[in-house]
């Protein structure tokens, strides 16, 4: 059976990649990261996510991004913005997925698996800069050129299958595999129990993408 790394942060995004790589006949090591994260409940939904879906090698990272600051979502002294805003908010982590992805690759040699997934959204989603197609081929290059299975003429493949969906279709094809939303934690500023706050940019894209798709959102919110 091939293996793959599947990045795992515990949000609607991640675990469709999940499910789409167990249906493509992976079998999945699952990383998910511990890196100062405010709305650390989306760990709790992960470890969740991956015991439904019998995920037995589940991994954690643990690393500080917070220790370079500029992040509201790591800097408790950053207001979470409850309005859209032009340009790139200051949700954006910088370099998150360039570090998660070098994990990722890491994690992929060591387990000889032949593809990362990775849940980055280039339509519906807050304009961050490594979501876009062009950070990802930018990566995949690294990626042969940085190790070992790519010096020697394979290569790991990084894998974004939601890259060019809008929301309400990547929650189309999750139902369609029997994806469970309302195990998933999207927002920004969710309690310790995964409720969600209902006004953050990624509470909007989550409610959005479920009034477009035209199906029931099973969010929690706060009350």
């Amino acid at each position: 059976m091939p293996h793959a790394v599947v990045l795992l942060s515990g949000g609607l995004d991640s675990v469709t990649c999940l499910a789409l790589a167990q249906s493509q006949g992976f079998s999945v090591t699952a990383l998910s990261f511990d890196y100062g994260q405010r709305h650390n409940a989306e760990l709790t939904a992960a470890r969740n996510i991956a015991k439904h879906y019998g995920v037995t090698d589940h991994r954690v990272a643990h690393i500080d991004l917070g220790a370079m600051g500029g992040s509201a979502l790591t800097d408790a002294a950053l207001a979470v913005p409850e309005t859209e805003s032009e340009g790139i908010p200051i949700t954006y982590v910088p370099a998150r997925n360039t570090v998660f992805l070098a994990f990722a690759l890491g994690v992929a040699e060591v387990t000889q698996a032949e593809a990362i997934y990775i849940g980055v959204n280039a339509v519906d989603y807050s304009g961050y800069p490594d979501c876009r197609p062009a950070f990802i081929e930018a990566f995949q290059t690294l990626a042969n050129l940085a190790t070992k299975v790519g010096v020697e003429g394979a290569s790991v493949r990084i894998e974004t299958p939601l890259i060019a969906m809008p929301k309400s279709e990547i929650i189309h094809t999750g139902l369609k595999l029997g994806v469970d939303y309302g195990l998933t934690v999207s927002c920004y500023q969710a309690d310790a129990q995964g409720h969600a706050c209902g006004r953050c940019d990624a509470c909007r894209l989550r409610r959005d993408g479920f009034l477009a798709a035209g199906v029931s959102d099973p969010t929690r919110y706060q009350a």
